[in-house]
This record gives C-alpha cells, structure tokens and sequence, in this order.
C-alpha cells in the first residue's frame, strides 16, 4: 500500500512507519492492513518504564494517523509511577491500569475501537526488537504477544533458571 492509497484509507498508516526505527523517532509499527485480523496491531518499543516520558510520543503518533486517542490500557506493575491520566497535545488521556501483563498495551480511540500493542523490553537489542515489532504486525498473524517476545529472545526472564540435574 502507498502513502496515497492510505490516505483513502484513514486509519492506517503509511508504508514509510514499517521502516526500521531509527533513533530518536518513537519506536512503533501497526499493522497496515484493513483487515486487522492479526492477535496483535502493532508494537512498540519505549526506551525506558517511565510512562510519563514514553506515553506522549507514542500517543502523538498514534493520533497523527488514527485519530484522538481516548485511554491507554496498561499493566501497573510494568511501569513507574502511572498516573490516573496525561494532558498529551492539549487532549486529556484516560489511563486504565490492568493486570494484563508487560507484554501489551490496549490504546482505544472511539467508543468500541481498541488496539492492542505488543511492548518490547526497553532492554532488548536492537535487533531482537525489529524481529519481535515485524513478527507482532503480520498480517493475520496469531501469536501472543508473550509468544512472540520468547520466539525473538526478547522476553526477559521472570523465573530463576531450572536447576542442571
């Protein structure tokens, strides 16, 4: 799909944001199809736990090419000091705290529309993290966001190794 084709298209993003990251650009991927078939709608991959310093980026982004976006649905225990809401571009952001786990964060713009966005480790190297973001946005694709992260060896460990025996 080209630029044009997605202008025609709203709601999806331009081909140019499956690049690769580059530095200093927010680190997100979505899924470009219409069909949004997929387990997963994109990834992201914020440099640090610091919502208040990752969100706004990510939601600027977002709204560049989506529409506003109302909340962000996320894990308490995967991120420091979340607060009840953020005021991004001069537009409050609702923000939900869920025990759904570090591996995602549900964005929802609209009554009913939400995407869910696999969250690579701030941790993770570059290269794991291009693997695991193009695995998160195929088209149709239907690994968990867990499952993927494990398959690019991005996952970090929360259990001690099993004992050699």
């Amino acid at each position: 799909m080209s630029d044009e084709t997605s202008a025609s298209h709203p709601g999806l993003l331009p081909d140019r944001f499956r690049q690769a990251a580059k530095p200093g650009t927010v680190l997100l991927r979505l899924e470009t199809t219409q069909s949004r078939e997929g387990a997963l709608d994109g990834a992201w991959w914020p440099r640090s736990r610091d919502i208040g310093a990752e969100l706004p980026g990510l939601i600027t982004a977002l709204t560049e090419h989506l529409g506003p976006v109302l909340s962000v649905g996320l894990d308490t225990d995967a991120w420091d000091d979340i607060p009840a809401r953020l005021v991004i571009d001069d537009r409050s952001v609702h923000i939900d705290r869920y025990p759904v786990g570090d591996d995602t964060v549900i964005i929802t713009r609209g009554d009913r529309d939400h995407f869910s966005l696999l969250v690579v480790p701030p941790q993770a190297s570059r290269e794991a993290a291009l693997a695991a973001m193009t695995r998160a946005i195929e088209a149709g694709g239907t690994d968990s966001a867990r499952q993927i992260l494990i398959a690019t060896a991005t996952a970090t460990a929360t259990e001690p190794p099993a004992e050699a025996t």
